[in-house]
């Protein structure tokens, strides 16, 4: 898959959990937000659909409920 590195504005909670994850969950969260950024393209779908399908992908790829909990607590913040 081609990749194109962008700058985007986060909490510092965010940014922290990212700046710490290792090489493979910086992976794992890069393709998750591509995919996430790119179905928001997609209005056919709730964003609780959309958040949803990405803490089952999430899940799926390894991330642990700990993991995801900070990250989208880290947004509210």
């Amino acid at each position: 898959m081609e990749t194109q590195e962008i700058t985007i504005r986060v909490t510092p909670k965010a940014a922290t959990i990212y700046q710490e994850a290792s090489e493979q969950e910086r992976h794992k969260l890069d393709a998750l937000l591509s995919l996430k950024l790119s179905e928001t393209a997609q209005p056919s779908r709730s964003l609780e659909e959309i958040m949803r399908e990405a803490n089952q992908e999430a899940r799926a790829s390894g991330l642990t409920e700990n993991g995801l909990n900070e990250i989208f607590l880290g947004i509210q913040d």
